[in-house]
């Protein structure tokens, strides 16, 4: 049983990406079922949230397979799957050119670029937040930049299947060629003696990208030099910096309230 176990999951490893835990395998099926192609789940697992994920699946003939949970850990990469893990048809990997179709078909769109952010974790949790603030697409250099990994599905619950995620081979210069070609206003978060305090800026009108900086050095020059405005976070006492996620968080609150307003 071990062996053939074993064996299945070295066939689907073979050709698929894994989404992991409760949130992001059932927003999967919700969202994009057609691209499930096998459930592992723990054996012996038998609770409602499980039940709902299975429900989801079945009208897709999605193939269920029971797993030992040394196996699901495999699979995901880490210990903390929840007993459920989706074997997943991968998503071609979306440029520029999917970018310029993007800002042609909604030309108001709000869009937020990260700088070189590398923690799966942060990545994953700008992702749900760019999600719920109705962010169109997160656009990342290609290279020193963290990638969809199942750990950043996992964090972004949901939201990668709502937010289309662009790798770019050249940040800075993407940024000015849809300053250029689209009039999107490009807003760098930073401290700077040139920075508005967020709320002062008007992000509403035209297409906007938030771009947020690394965890550790914020905005590269390069890609400072490509911002239309600089804008901070106003923040009590001598705290002068936050999170790369929270702050994003913040920054596209902000954004999202006005444009709703």
């Amino acid at each position: 049983v071990v062996h053939i176990e074993l064996q299945v999951l070295r066939l689907t490893m073979a050709k698929a990406e894994y989404y992991y835990g409760v949130h992001a395998v059932e927003s999967l099926l919700e969202l994009e079922p057609e691209r499930v192609l096998t459930l592992f789940t723990l054996k012996g697992r038998d609770d409602q949230r499980l039940q709902r994920i299975l429900q989801l699946a079945e009208p897709f003939g999605v193939s269920v397979q029971k797993a030992s949970r040394d196996s699901l850990e495999k699979l995901a990469g880490l210990p903390f799957h929840q007993g459920v893990v989706a074997a997943v048809r991968p998503h071609p990997t979306l440029n520029e050119n999917d970018l310029d179709q993007l800002l042609q078909k909604d030309p108001q769109t709000l869009l937020l670029a990260l700088d070189q952010v590398t923690d799966p974790h942060n990545l994953g949790a700008c992702i749900r937040s760019a999600a719920a603030m109705g962010v169109t697409a997160v656009i990342v250099p290609r290279d020193r930049s963290a990638s969809l990994t199942p750990t950043a599905r996992k964090v972004a619950a949901g939201g990668a299947e709502k937010v289309k995620f662009i790798q770019v081979t050249n940040l800075a210069r993407t940024l000015g060629q849809i300053k250029e070609n689209y009039n999107v206003r490009v807003v760098g978060t930073m401290l700077d003696e040139k920075a508005l305090p967020i709320q002062k800026f008007d992000f509403t009108g035209t297409a906007v990208c938030v771009v947020m900086g690394a965890e550790d050095t914020g905005l590269r020059p390069i890609t400072q030099s490509q911002c239309d405005q600089k804008v901070y976070i106003p923040m009590a006492g001598n705290l002068q910096s936050l999170n790369v996620s929270v702050a994003t968080g913040m920054a596209l609150y902000e954004a999202c309230r006005q444009r709703n307003l």
